[in-house]
């Protein structure tokens, strides 16, 4: 059994392919399936299976595309109640592939319709666990009180969690590989590691929600400090239980202009160039979420500020960038809302100006400073004792709370947060200037 790991960075995302003889089975993939199909033709083998743990809120699977174009069998839990064509995969299910058995455990918890994967053989087991058990922490269970048609209370899908973490796994040896869904920097659970994969027994030793505990004070520790639900994890979550279109055909039609020269008018624009080229210039009615690094958490930030349907137009640095731009918008679901993409020319564009640093030291309670992080990092304590702090997320629509009779200074704690957040207080605020701390925020951390 070789087992493939493919990561998907700026959502912390982990796909697999599972190879036994001349066949396939995909588990979890993500909406691009081109590598898929590159590890497919590298060992001349067939994709025959597509396994989905549960309807993901944080990306959208390409499972239906890979169904329509390989003839490959998906399998979800009844639970789900997929619109797709599938086969129904539950405790005691078994499917056989090469000399791979693949067996079905519910694992409810993050999800009422959650399922772990079982691959094993003679030799050895694995588990891909979805988004139920991560590398250090477990899957978060508020996601479907708030995240799309398919709702569960939070406080059941803890206690579900209790029991599958008590139950589930125990007939599994220490040996068994752990591969999760996701690893440090999803927001499907707080604290997890950044390793791909562990040993089941590790996780016996090391995770907190292996501990003997009652269910009481598992599920309050599972319950407290979730970070936000960005606005289109309800959005994915419906997509995946329908099943996407096509990625080739939904990003079709979307036009490119080089060279635009237009200031704009009312139409909403996500500039995903670096903050200092956006503070150069930029179109009217801009917000700055950068997109030109793996590591930005472009997706997640588009999805948390940018609600499900809201046309938008993208700026892009090239048209390469734009091609590229267009890919991480589609992981999300959000292609369908964008309206055209842009490389800029020569123009008098809208600027943001540079904060004098030395004098904001001086006087500091001379602006007003929002702090837009997270508010469990607010909790831990300010770097301003004055700061609003209002989370980025949120921003759009709060500003309205901000004062404006000084200054304002936006921060967060890198500066990828502050340039976004600054060009959305700049986009609504014109009795004061509005300034980006950036990284200089770490001067006073």
């Amino acid at each position: 059994m070789i087992v493939k790991q493919f990561e998907y960075q700026p959502l912390a995302h982990f796909s697999y392919a599972i190879l036994s003889e001349n066949k396939i089975a995909l588990v979890d993939p993500e909406r691009d399936p081109a590598q898929y199909y590159a590890f497919a033709e590298e060992h001349n083998a067939q994709i025959v299976a597509v396994f989905e743990t549960h309807p993901h809120a944080d990306f959208i699977s390409s499972h239906l595309q890979i169904h329509k174009e390989t003839g490959a069998t998906i399998y979800a839990s009844k639970l789900l109640g997929a619109d797709y064509a599938h086969e129904h995969f539950d405790d005691g299910d078994l499917v056989e592939m090469g000399e791979i058995q693949f067996k079905a455990v519910n694992t409810p918890g993050h999800s009422p319709d959650s399922i772990t994967i079982v691959a094993s053989n003679e030799n050895e087991t694995a588990l891909f666990t979805g988004d139920t058990l991560f590398i250090g922490d477990i899957g978060r269970p508020d996601l479907r009180e708030k995240a799309g048609k398919m709702k569960a209370k939070r406080i059941d899908l803890a206690k579900s969690m209790y029991k599958t973490m008590t139950s589930a796994y125990n007939e599994f040896s220490d040996d068994a590989v752990v591969y999760p869904a996701h690893g440090a920097g999803s927001l499907c659970g707080k604290n997890m590691s950044s390793d791909g994969s562990s040993t089941l027994g590790e996780q016996r030793a090391t995770n907190w929600a292996f501990k003997e505990q009652s269910k009481e004070t598992f599920v309050n520790h599972l319950l407290d400090s979730q970070p936000f639900i960005p606005h289109y994890f309800g959005f994915d979550v419906d997509i995946n239980k329908t099943g996407a279109q096509n990625l080739n055909s939904s990003l079709a039609d979307i036009p490119l202009k080089l060279y635009e020269t237009r200031l704009n008018g009312d139409a909403l624009v996500i500039d995903t160039r670096l903050e200092e080229d956006f503070k150069k210039g930029h179109k009217r009615n801009s917000l700055n979420i950068m997109a030109t690094k793996p590591e930005h958490k472009f997706e997640t930030w588009l999805g948390a500020i940018v609600k499900p349907e809201e046309e938008f137009c993208l700026v892009a640095n090239s048209a390469a960038h734009a091609e590229t731009l267009l890919d991480r918008v589609s992981k999300i679901g959000y292609e369908h809302q964008v309206k055209m993409v842009y490389t800029l020319g020569e123009q008098d564009w809208l600027k943001m100006k540079d904060l004098d640093l030395e004098d904001f030291k001086k006087a500091p309670k001379a602006y007003t400073i929002v702090d837009i992080r997270n508010q469990s990092e607010t909790e831990a304590g300010k770097f301003f004792d004055h700061a609003i702090t209002i989370p980025l997320n949120e921003l759009r629509d709060r500003y309205e709370e901000i004062p404006v009779d000084r200054p304002i200074v936006v921060h967060c704690a890198g500066g990828y947060r502050s340039a976004a957040g600054s060009s959305i207080l700049a986009m609504h605020i014109d009795e004061v200037t509005v300034y980006d701390l950036g990284d200089a925020v770490k001067d006073f951390q």
